[in-house]
């Protein structure tokens, strides 16, 4: 079945989150009025399901017979919806008014652009950004992803610096506006993910098909963050590594593959090494398998970088920061984007 009774279709992969349907759909639903909400479930097993028909009966919702992870959850989800954009949403996400308006503007009036993020901030903290997308995702040379307005722990306050609209190189995959068609062409999510980076990958196959990636601050929602997995779980350190590494084996030009893969395995394992001395033998040991992981099925990387082809340049991506972002912050101190 298709559901297709707006262009702009908002839909939320929900897995056991009852409690942040209840404090967060009301917003939603609030302050989207033009757009069909739909909520994917991932098999919960709570009370998600009678919730929403009890409470919210004009949601509709999409029942997973399995958890199917975040990538191939909304893969399956997002087949069975027609619309002209998507809004990929996480369930523990509060919109504000004039949320869509802005972004769903700027998709009209650009072709050009594969998908937008708005302005991300703390829901706990709503005067600061939020760590996992804050004001739209860059990558450094090595290809490891940080936003502006975050630098590995340090988070900047929201003081309006931000407020613009700038090409970036990934959105966050916690309010992420995609087309719709672009999104099935480019084949979704990357299934073999589960979560984490999947919305990286998506956005550069987008960039290497040549369109934008964009963020729009006149637009702003509040995100929890961790809602799933908490940032000091070793399954969390696994599939960021896991990820990242054959994140960057599909998507490099074959001019930067190698010289990059090489010193970011070395990088990852200096971070292992690392996390042993802090005592985090677990988080090390999930390093390693996350590089294991990506050796055994080295066969299915290798078609899924076959299918895609990648080409182009990379270090001179929007985007992309001519440098390490490990360096610029550990060794030279710095602390936010501009002072890059």
């Amino acid at each position: 079945m298709a559901y297709s009774s707006s262009r702009t279709a908002i839909v939320i992969l929900n897995w056991n989150g009852q409690r942040f349907l209840q404090q967060f759909l009301p917003s939603v639903l609030a302050n989207s009025p033009a757009c069909d909400i739909i909520v994917a479930d991932n098999a919960s097993s709570d009370d998600s399901i009678p919730f929403l028909e009890q409470h919210y009966p004009t949601v509709r919702i999409i029942r997973h017979m399995q958890n199917h992870g975040f990538c191939e959850g909304y893969n399956l989800a997002l087949r069975q919806v027609e619309a002209d954009y998507y809004v990929l949403l996480n369930s523990d996400v509060e919109v504000t008014p004039g949320w869509v308006e802005p972004i769903v503007a700027m998709l009209d009036a650009d072709q050009s652009i594969a998908a937008v993020q708005p302005k991300i901030n703390a829901q706990q903290h709503p005067d600061f950004l939020e760590h996992a997308g804050a004001a739209g995702g860059m990558m450094d040379t090595l290809g490891y992803p940080f936003c502006r307005g975050r630098l590995f722990e340090t988070v900047e306050e929201d003081g309006g610096q931000y407020n613009d609209v700038q090409e970036i190189f990934w959105a966050t995959g916690a309010c992420m506006f995609v087309r719709a068609k672009l999104y099935h062409e480019l084949g979704g999510l990357e299934p073999a993910f589960f979560a984490h980076m999947e919305e990286i990958d998506l956005c550069w196959r987008a960039k290497n098909a040549g369109y934008k990636i964009m963020y729009n601050g006149h637009s702003k929602v509040l995100h929890v963050g961790g809602g799933t997995l908490h940032k000091s779980n070793p399954r969390k350190t696994y599939l960021n590594f896991r990820n990242g590494l054959a994140l960057l084996y599909k998507n490099l030009p074959e001019s930067e593959l190698i010289p990059t893969i090489v010193l970011r395995i070395l990088l990852d394992w200096l971070a292992a090494f690392r996390m042993v001395m802090a005592g985090e033998t677990a988080d090390a040991r999930a390093v390693l398998d996350a590089h294991a992981d990506v050796l055994r099925n080295s066969s299915y990387w290798r078609a899924r970088r076959r299918a895609q082809q990648p080409k182009g340049n990379f270090a001179r991506m929007a985007g992309v920061y001519k440098g390490s972002i490990v360096w610029a912050y550990f060794v030279r101190q710095k602390r936010t984007v501009p002072e890059l």
